[in-house]
C-alpha cells in the first residue's frame, strides 16, 4: 500500500493568473495531481508538469458539476494513492472557500496538509477599480459577507440589523443571484436607500466591469446591464470610488481583445505583454518552430565557424535553436570567440545576452535591408566571410545587400516555420461577433498561415483592425489584399503594442 501523500490547499488568487503567490505557483509546478475549481484561472494549469493529473471540479448547477462531498472524496482518494496534491481554489482558500470541510476529510484519514493563502477577490476588486475599502476618510472597517449560504441551511447567520447599521464597507461574495434579497433586507433594516453600491464583475481581467447605483436602484441596474457572476457587491461610501485611483481601467488598451499569431512560445510571451497593458490576449498559433540543425548546411558551417568574420542572427528563435544544439554538444558561447556578432533588433540582442554574448552590432532600424546597409557603413565587408543563421523562409534582401558590399555570404537555414492546423472555429466566431479588436502579425509566415485558416473577407467583415510589426510583414498582408491599419515604426513587439496604444488613445 503506498504511503500517504500530501495536500496543499492553494489560493489561486482573484482571477488574473500572475496574481498567484510565488509559493502557490511553485507548488503547481511540482504537483502530481491538481484538483482545480472553476474560478481558478486555467492559465495556471500551464505551469503543471506534463505528466501531472488535472481534475477540474466546477461547483455549478447542471451537468458536469461536483458537490462538495464528491470533491472531498476525490481529494482523499488522490492523497491516499501517495500523490502530492494541489487543491487549487479561487481567491483565498479560507474566505468562503469551504476549506474546513476539505481539511476535516483529510484529517479523518490522517493525510497531512498545508494551506497556502491567496489574494481574495474583494481586495483585488478594490485595488483594480479605485474603490478603497478602508479609506480612513469614510470607512475604518470592512465586512466580508457571503451572499449565498449553505444549501438546505435552516435560518441564517447573517444579522441584517447589524449590517444595516455597520459604519463601514460591506462586501458581498457570490451575491448576484440574491441581490434583490440583499438590497431589500438592508433597506428594511434601516440602511439609507441612497447608499452607494458598486458591482464589480470579472475583477482583474480586461473584461472587468463596474456598475454603480444607489441601493434602491441597484437590482434594476444590474439586470439592465446584464451583470453575471463572478461579481462582488460593494455597499457603502467607498463604492463611489475615485476616478483618479482607477489605474487599471484607464490603461489605453483596457478592454481591447488582441490576437497574437506567433508560435506557441512567442504567443505566450506576447500575451503577457498584452495583459500588462490591460488588454485581453487571444493566442492563435500559426506555426511551430522546427530546427534544421541536423542538415548538412548547418553542420558544415558549424565545423568552419572560426573562419567567419561576422555571424548574424535575425531572430530570438534562431538564437535559441542554435544554443539548444550547443547544449547537446557540450559547448557554450565560447564557440564565438573568434567572431563578431550582429543581431537584427533588440529582442535578438537580448536573446544573445541571455547566453552571455553582447552583440557587436544592432541596426537602428530592424529590417534585413537596413542591417546590411548599416553594417556595410560600419565595417569594410569586402571579401569578408559572413554567416547568416536564420529562418529558411527569410527574404533575400539581407543577402543581396551584403553581397553588393563585397561580402562572401553563407546563408544557412537554422530553422523553419511549420504551419499549424488547429481548428480556427472559435477565433472565427469571435471575429464574426465583433469580439476581436486587433489582429497582430510579426512575420510573413504568420500572415500566410493565418489566412489559410481564416479567410480575408471574414476579417474585413468583422471590422477588425490589423497591425503589422514591420514593412516586410506589411508587404505580405498587402499581397493578400488585407487592409493594414498600422505598421509599427519600431519593428519589435513592444513597438507594435506602442503603436496600437497610440491609435486607441486618440
Amino acid at each position: 500500500m503506498p504511503s500517504k501523500g500530501f495536500v496543499y490547499l492553494v489560493g489561486a488568487g482573484p482571477g488574473r493568473a500572475d496574481l498567484i503567490t510565488l509559493r502557490g505557483a511553485e507548488l503547481i509546478k511540482t504537483a502530481d495531481c491538481i484538483i482545480a475549481d472553476k474560478l481558478a484561472n486555467p492559465a495556471l494549469l500551464e505551469l503543471a508538469r506534463a505528466d501531472a493529473e488535472i481534475v477540474n471540479v466546477p461547483k455549478r448547477i447542471g451537468a458536469g458539476s461536483f458537490t462538495q462531498d464528491q470533491i472531498n472524496e476525490i481529494l482523499v482518494r488522490k492523497a491516499l494513492e501517495g500523490k502530492t496534491v494541489v487543491r487549487l481554489k479561487g481567491g483565498d482558500p479560507c474566505v468562503f472557500g469551504r476549506v474546513t470541510e476539505e481539511v476535516v476529510a483529510l484529517n479523518e484519514v490522517g493525510v497531512k496538509f498545508e494551506i497556502v493563502p491567496g489574494i481574495t477577490a474583494a481586495i483585488a476588486a478594490s485595488e483594480y477599480t479605485g474603490i478603497m475599502l478602508t479609506d480612513r476618510r469614510y470607512s475604518s472597517q470592512v465586512a466580508f459577507i457571503t451572499g449565498r449560504e449553505a444549501d438546505g441551511k435552516q435560518g441564517t447567520n447573517i444579522d441584517w440589523d447589524v449590517l444595516a447599521r455597520f459604519p463601514g464597507t460591506l462586501v458581498f461574495y457570490m451575491g448576484i443571484g440574491t441581490l434583490p434579497l440583499i438590497a431589500k433586507e438592508l433597506i428594511a433594516n434601516g440602511r439609507d436607500a441612497s447608499t452607494p453600491v458598486a458591482l464589480v464583475a470579472n475583477a482583474t481581467f480586461p473584461t472587468q466591469r463596474v456598475v454603480r447605483a444607489p441601493l434602491n436602484e441597484i437590482v434594476e441596474t444590474c439586470q439592465r446591464e446584464k451583470i453575471e457572476p463572478p461579481a462582488l457587491i460593494i455597499v457603502g461610501a467607498a463604492a463611489e470610488g475615485e476616478s483618479e485611483l482607477d489605474w487599471f481601467m484607464k490603461q489605453p488598451l483596457f478592454g481591447q481583445s488582441i490576437v497574437s499569431t506567433r508560435d506557441a512560445a512567442g504567443n505566450a510571451e506576447f500575451a503577457r505583454m498584452i495583459a500588462n497593458r490591460g488588454a485581453r490576449p487571444v493566442e492563435f498559433p500559426t506555426f511551430a518552430i522546427k530546427p534544421l540543425t541536423e542538415g548538412n548546411a548547418f553542420l558544415h558551417a558549424l565545423a568552419e565557424l572560426t573562419t567567419y568574420d561576422w555571424v548574424i542572427f535575425t531572430s530570438p528563435n534562431g538564437v535559441d535553436v542554435f544554443f539548444d544544439v550547443m547544449a547537446t554538444l557540450g559547448k557554450d558561447a565560447r564557440v564565438f570567440a573568434s567572431n563578431r556578432l550582429a543581431a537584427l533588433g533588440t529582442k535578438t540582442a537580448d536573446a544573445l545576452a541571455r547566453y552571455g554574448i553582447r552583440a557587436d552590432f544592432v541596426p537602428t532600424v530592424f529590417t534585413g535591408r537596413e542591417l546590411g546597409t548599416q553594417l556595410i557603413a560600419l565595417a569594410n565587408l569586402h571579401e569578408k566571410k559572413i554567416l547568416l543563421l536564420r529562418s529558411e523562409l527569410a527574404t533575400s534582401d539581407l543577402v543581396e545587400v551584403l553581397q553588393q558590399g563585397g561580402a562572401q555570404v553563407n546563408d544557412v537555414p537554422l530553422y523553419t516555420a511549420v504551419p499549424q492546423t488547429g481548428d480556427p472555429a472559435a477565433l472565427r466566431e469571435q471575429i464574426e461577433q465583433g469580439q476581436i479588436h486587433w489582429l497582430t502579425f510579426a512575420s510573413p509566415s504568420a500572415v500566410r498561415n493565418f489566412f489559410k485558416r481564416i479567410p480575408v473577407d471574414v476579417v474585413s467583415a468583422g471590422n477588425v483592425k490589423v497591425a503589422s510589426i514591420g514593412p516586410v510583414t506589411t508587404a505580405q498582408l498587402d499581397k493578400l489584399g488585407v487592409h493594414v491599419r498600422l505598421t509599427a515604426p519600431e519593428h519589435t513587439t513592444d513597438g507594435l503594442l506602442g503603436a496600437i496604444e497610440q491609435v486607441e488613445s486618440r
